[in-house]
């Protein structure tokens, strides 16, 4: 668990929404540490809540260790439909491994070693919601909870949806400390994706699914991995976009517009611009991909800003 020492340089770090592109908050965050820095606050919308709410009790690595192993199938194996009209992922199976795994233990927020937000959104009384203190594990799935996608859970009152609706890069939410460095990450910036160089790895055993297994496989890619993509009309042709790819890319658009003005209103002292064309909401199975993207993406910012 990340612990204080007054000689390293403090950072107030704001980790914004994304989905699977929220992967690479955890290499953007092991650039700042292996640099010597001392993250000191965290505040997050949604996979930047669920990113944080890791570090912040210790359990990052062991995240990175689970989650660079999966392909397209334990994805979909820990995806658990349902026929509810809130949404058709209940999100409960995934973290139910979480805790199985003991990656998110029970803790109150404020015994947390570092201060911590984790942002929701509250669609029955039309406001923000910050999770400050009391339970972590509540906190974080309220915070992930995306419109139509992820059943929303009941808070006070209210019912919590994604941070990611009213504020994804909720940089006006983060706890400051005298003279430390206010750094961001922007998930969803409208800059292009220059794919990481990867390490050279064994080839892994082909597994070969059932049929069954593969025809399933195959719809999940046509509904959900495919929303980031650029797409373009030619003669030959035609611009077609199916019902999922449209909710989601209104989603994205929203929330960089959003990221854009905050950003604007309330300038961080380092911006790591994640590109949204990196990956879609869904693809959990490029962990190494987007955790080497986010460390690249840092060392990028951080020397821009002289640092």
């Amino acid at each position: 668990m990340p612990t204080k020492t007054s000689s390293k340089k403090t950072i107030a770090l704001v980790l914004s929404s994304g989905g699977a592109r929220g992967l690479a908050h955890i290499g953007v965050i092991d650039e700042l540490v292996d640099r010597g820095y001392e993250i000191t606050s965290i505040a997050g919308s949604s996979m930047g809540a669920f990113v944080g709410g890791l570090y912040a009790t210790g359990n990052l690595d062991k995240f990175r260790e689970w989650v660079i192993n999966l392909d397209k199938l334990n994805v979909f194996s820990l995806v658990d439909f349902t026929l509810s009209s809130q949404g058709f992922i209940r999100g409960e199976r995934i973290f139910d491994k979480m805790r199985k795994l003991k990656m998110i233990p029970q803790v109150n927020i404020e015994d947390l070693a570092i201060n911590y937000t984790a942002v929701a959104a509250d669609i029955i009384n039309n406001n923000e919601v910050l999770f400050t203190q009391g339970d972590l594990f509540k906190a974080i799935r309220a915070s992930i909870s995306i419109p139509n996608v992820f059943t929303p859970i009941e808070n006070d009152g209210g019912l919590m949806v994604d941070g990611g609706v009213l504020n994804p890069i909720p940089l006006n939410r983060i706890h400051r400390n005298d003279n430390d460095l206010l750094i961001a990450v922007d998930l969803n910036s409208l800059v292009p994706y220059n794919k990481p160089t990867l390490p050279k790895k064994k080839k892994k055993v082909e597994v070969v699914h059932s049929q069954k297994v593969t025809m399933l496989i195959k719809k999940w890619d046509e509904l959900f991995s495919n929303h980031h993509e650029v797409i373009t009309k030619t003669k030959d042709k035609e611009m077609k976009l199916g019902y999922f790819d449209i909710l989601t890319r209104s989603i994205q658009l929203m929330q960089s517009k959003l990221s854009q003005q905050t950003i604007e209103t309330y300038p961080p002292d380092v911006l790591v611009n994640i590109s949204k064309y990196a990956c879609s909401v869904f693809e959990f199975y490029k962990g190494e991909e987007m955790i080497a993207y986010g460390r690249e993406a840092c060392k990028k910012a951080l020397h821009n800003a002289n640092l």
